[in-house]
């Protein structure tokens, strides 16, 4: 593990530890195996949380919702490892008793994670309601406490009624929804034993579906700050996908009315991706724009900027995913769907510059295509 930084900064009257470590954490967790669930309803309106005195009834379809849940969550390129901070933390401290074998009670370590989220919630009337599910899984990297913010969706089911005797069907509107299987949630963690050692303690994924980047960052990232009191790792794949992202918006930006020099850019990084098990920042830097000193360091303060170090381990598995295939959005109008393998096949797509900066994109030999 390398430190970087431990800065204590504040804002809206909190303060609160910024710390950034590198690591590489290996392969993500593939084999889940669900023990035990708690469910409670945390609803923000309520003087208090309705907790729960049992553990849920594993029949075949609660299994497969809760399981189908964790395996998207694991799968989910925003998820992130992440460090306890130092300060006494209640969330660490149950868990880590749970998990050590000195409270066997998940129904009890439950209902007070439940609790320390709803005294947050209580304080913030931008946190939505939700259930709150609290579950015990074995992994291919161990045992772990997962905790699931399931937000509440929207949903219509029929009503029917007898009208004059006369049947007559129409809809009801229920917002107390749990999201389904194929849907995302937003906020979760999987906490693991503390062991010395460990290059991180949890994973956590702390979307902000729907919220401004400039809302206040107590409201907006309650769950790691507040709640779990934990900061983010940065491995291999949150490099890797930080890296892409601020490739591509140092482009947008810099790289207006250029096609051809952004197409080259584009490339260029793509195959740098395929090929490197590492990439330099400042070496990129120097293929892509050669003699255009300017545009050279631009890049490179852009880039380390958006927190990435001088050097990046290229997460391979999340390249194969991500370059799969790519959505171009050509001169606001038109919208072309293409896998990697394609765009590199001469026999299906080419591109032809024109000298002037603008680029032809040719789809060839087109023997069979449909209207959507």
């Amino acid at each position: 593990m390398i430190y970087e930084s431990n800065k204590t900064k504040k804002k809206n009257g909190f303060e609160y530890k910024e710390q950034k470590f590198s690591i590489d954490t290996g392969d993500r967790v593939n084999d889940i195996n669900i023990q035990d669930a708690v469910i409670h309803v945390l609803d923000a309106n309520a003087g208090e949380p309705v907790l729960n005195e049992f553990t849920l009834e594993l029949t075949e379809d609660t299994y497969r919702f809760l399981y189908k849940h964790i395996d998207k969550i694991f799968k989910n390129d925003d998820l992130v490892p992440a460090v306890f901070n130092s300060e006494r933390n209640i969330v660490r401290e149950i868990v880590q008793d749970y998990l050590n074998g000195l409270d066997g009670d998940i129904i009890e370590v439950s209902k007070e994670l439940a609790r320390q989220l709803f005294i947050i919630m209580k304080g913030n009337i931008n946190i939505p309601s939700c259930d709150l599910i609290i579950t015990s899984i074995i992994t291919d990297q161990g045992p772990m406490i997962g905790i699931l913010k399931l937000d509440y969706v929207n949903s219509f089911t029929h009503q029917v009624e007898f009208i004059d005797n006369k049947i007559g069907v129409g809809l009801i509107k229920y917002s107390t929804a749990l999201p389904g299987s194929t849907q995302r949630i937003q906020k979760a963690a999987f906490i693991k034993p503390i062991r010395e050692g460990n290059k991180f303690d949890l994973w956590v994924l702390d979307n902000n579906k729907g919220r401004r980047v400039d809302d206040d960052e107590y409201g907006a990232n309650y769950f790691s700050n507040t709640f779990l009191g934990c900061s983010q790792v940065s491995d291999s794949r949150t490099e890797t996908k930080a890296f892409i992202h601020a490739v591509e918006r140092w482009t947008r930006n810099n790289i207006t009315e250029n096609a051809e020099e952004a197409e080259k850019i584009r490339t260029s990084v793509k195959d740098e991706l395929q090929k490197e098990d590492n990439i330099n920042i400042s070496d990129l830097s120097d293929k892509l724009f050669k003699e255009d000193e300017k545009k050279k360091q631009d890049f490179e303060k852009f880039i380390k900027g958006n927190g990435i170090d001088k050097e990046i381990k290229v997460d391979k598995q999340f390249v194969k995913k991500k370059l799969k295939r790519t959505r171009l959005k050509i001169d606001n109008d038109i919208d072309v769907y293409i896998t990697q393998e394609a765009y590199k096949d001469p026999s299906k797509f080419e591109i032809k510059r024109n000298g002037d900066g603008s680029i032809n994109m040719i789809i060839k030999h087109v023997i069979n295509y449909i209207e959507k």
